[in-house]
């Protein structure tokens, strides 16, 4: 028997030094540390009749053991990973507790039986399997009554090394080749004599994949050309074994059903044709990638070769290798082909060879071509419109509210940043290009006072920023901080808002601001740069930011801005503690979701959300107390394999509107059949308000 619980280790002690860091010191392991796992004891007792007992403790992510011996021993005993501890037992039956402790001080416990016999084992029921998943791989266990451990030895010539166990629990190996093994068991007590059990066992070999090539990623329908996947919409007419001359080299195939899943089987294969329908060619030079899934049992390599044509029929190869017993997912930069010479303006076949020649099966699914979702490099509609009255806001940059004066713009403090003013539609913002670093200088005469402000928000815009924060400056004081953007989000407008109380510095007089793309270099648009205070902390007292994205590129779920999907089910009855009700604020509907651990949106079971289209996801929340929260999308269809993805914020900020923009590719789900979405606190309970919940592209 074996129980497990965790323990929170809270021995950890950081040494911190006033006024001293180390650039080259890294915890960011202390935020993703994990208590020790997979914890386990093996038993080994000396044959003599002196219940003599080494113990050897092992654990996922362990650097030490306190174990408990259960007899009349009193304190723990200290083992350091990878080593062991004997220790003699009277007769009889002992609980024994391990307790694995790890680097950062998190402990796992785990409880395991030991019996300690000075008679032989007796009714000693032995079980030998080959393995569901491992090819080769043989799996035997033990249990006997009086036994404590056993020794196994699987009989292939040149090892005769035993695999040992506990009773009662699972000794493996993995062979060489399959065939037939002499197997032998000897179970052990704490008596000189042991029990032993010979059995001749056949050792078998996966030939045929048991589960499903990985599941190919939501793509919109001009960044794929599908040639045979169930994913996507493949190119009609297409021949998948046409005949060039292979069946006289011993190759054949045939469709594979692994459970309703289908895919191709080329059998001895040798070389193997893919021809689109007559008349049919497909341009992929604007793709990134031909993209396939190989499963094999015995082939070292795959050979795929593009033919452009046809009247002038030419091909270009490119090697792979394969791993023996598992799907190998293999992406072929086009430039792979172009770089030898082909033209890929016209492909029409696709060829196969494999080595050894002839000797061999593979399965292949999912056979497309795809580039990278295009980023929009500018913006088309202008930032979400700010709603907060003028009289909570000092704007450093915003059409929106009169804002405070600027001294110096960029000035020169040696950066590449390049700065100019353009509009959309009738809307200012700024556009920096090659940014590095930006200064703004309101007036170092005149300091400007965001004591009384709360938050600093700012809207960007950019197709390659890796990284963007916001500095803001005290000259005065000679203070100065910095906050960069959790994960920054391409090619859409993303609304930002800082606590100023992230900032450590006095904010009473800021002469300065800079946005900064830590050594990058970057095309970054801003707009509606400012500082507020917010009146109310439990509950807005104004709308969310109004969107601006054309409701032709949105699908919303709910927003008094647009048109929603219908919605079949709001808040439904799942166990959870939540309550929903819809106030008003300034005309404008919200959602008010009370103790909220979790709740549940559903659009229609019978007709699924189609999301293939958009890229990203949006919503805004105000919330006083929850502290984290995520949004699940799910696909729940019936006859179908529920897929479910869930994407907790890096932070959440308490007391004033957040924007929220996720990118839809970091789900991992198929998005053509969207039934569900999910708003969770992560077993917290909050009060939260939700607005503007829609996709757009």
């Amino acid at each position: 028997m074996r129980t497990l619980k965790y323990l929170l280790g809270y021995c950890l002690v950081l040494l911190v030094f006033a006024n001293c860091t180390n650039d080259n010191d890294n915890f960011d392991y202390l935020s993703t540390a994990v208590a020790p796992s997979n914890i386990s004891a093996l038993f080994q007792v000396t044959q003599d009749n002196t219940g003599l007992v080494t113990i050897t403790p092992n654990a996922t992510s362990a650097v030490s053991y306190n174990i408990t011996l259960g007899d009349d021993t009193a304190e723990p005993v200290i083992v350091k990973q990878g080593e062991s501890i004997d220790h003699t037992y009277a007769e009889g039956s002992y609980t024994v507790t391990v307790e694995a402790v790890g680097l950062t001080g998190l402990k796992s416990v785990v409880t395991q039986d030991l019996v300690v016999s000075f008679k032989a084992p007796e009714n000693l029921v032995v079980t030998i399997e080959n393995d569901a998943a491992i090819s080769k791989k043989v799996n035997v266990t033990a249990t006997a009554d009086f036994g404590l451990s056993y020794d196994v030895y699987f009989g292939e010539p040149g090892n005769d090394t035993p695999v040992s166990a506990n009773i009662g629990e699972t000794a493996s190996y993995i062979y060489q080749a399959p065939g037939i093994y002499t197997i032998r068991v000897v179970a052990k007590s704490a008596a000189i004599a042991t029990t032993e059990y010979t059995t001749d066992f056949e050792v078998t070999e996966i030939l045929q994949p048991i589960a499903s090539a990985p599941t190919p990623p939501t793509r919109v329908d001009t960044d794929v050309i599908s040639i045979y996947s169930s994913r996507y919409t493949d190119v009609p007419g297409t021949n998948f074994f046409p005949d060039w001359g292979q069946g006289g080299q011993g190759s054949s195939w045939a469709t594979f059903d692994l459970n309703g899943d289908e895919m191709l089987q080329y059998i001895n294969l040798s070389y193997q044709g893919i021809a689109l329908a007559d008349g049919t060619t497909v341009d992929v030079s604007s793709m990134d990638y031909l993209h396939l899934d190989v499963w094999t049992a015995d082939v070292s390599t795959i050979e795929t070769s593009l033919i452009n044509g046809p009247s002038a029929s030419t091909e270009k190869p490119v090697v792979s290798d394969l791993t023996a017993g598992e799907w190998t997912s293999i992406d072929i930069p086009i430039s792979a082909y172009t770089d030898q010479g082909l033209t890929v303006n016209e492909i029409y076949q696709l060829k196969f060879v494999g080595a050894p020649w002839a000797a061999g099966t593979v399965f292949i699914d999912n056979i497309y071509f795809w580039k990278e979702p295009q980023i929009a490099t500018a913006p088309d509609v202008a930032a979400p419109n700010p709603t907060y009255g003028a009289g909570n806001v000092m704007s450093i940059y915003s059409d929106a509210y009169t804002s405070v004066g600027i001294s110096e713009l960029n000035p020169g403090w040696g950066q590449t940043t390049t700065l100019t003013e353009v509009s959309v539609g009738s809307n200012n913002m700024w556009l920096y290009e090659s940014l590095n670093y930006t200064g703004i200088v309101t007036d170092y005469a005149n300091p400007t006072d965001l004591s009384g402000m709360d938050f600093v928000h700012f809207d960007y815009f950019t197709p390659d920023a890796a990284e963007l924060g916001l500095k803001l400056v005290n000259t005065v004081a000679g203070t100065e901080g910095i906050n960069f953007v959790g994960d920054v989000v391409k090619g859409t407008w993303v609304s930002v808002t800082i606590p100023l109380s992230d900032y450590a510095l006095d904010r009473s007089a800021i002469t300065q601001l800079l946005f900064d793309t830590n050594g990058g270099s970057a095309k970054v648009y801003i707009d509606n740069l400012y500082f507020y205070s917010e009146t109310s902390s439990t509950q807005p007292t104004v709308e969310a930011p109004v969107p601006t994205i054309g409701s032709a590129d949105v699908v919303s779920i709910y927003s008094d801005s647009y048109t929603g999907v219908p919605l079949s089910e709001v808040n439904p009855n799942w166990g959870q503690t939540t309550t929903l009700s819809e106030v008003n604020i300034g005309g404008n509907n919200i959602w008010k979701y009370d103790a909220l651990n979790y709740t549940g949106i559903v659009t229609d079971y019978a007709n699924p959300t189609d999301l293939s289209g958009m890229t990203y996801v949006h919503f805004d929340y105000f919330t006083p107390d929850a502290t984290e929260l995520g949004l699940k999308l799910v696909k729940a269809v019936p006859n179908i394999p529920t897929e479910e993805d869930v994407k907790f914020l890096p932070m959440v900020t308490q007391g004033t509107w957040v924007s929220v923009t996720l990118v839809l590719d970091t789900y991992a789900i198929d998005r053509s059949q969207v039934t569900q979405l999910l708003f969770d606190t992560n077993g917290g309970s909050a009060t939260v308000y939700i607005d503007n919940l829609y996709f757009h592209k």
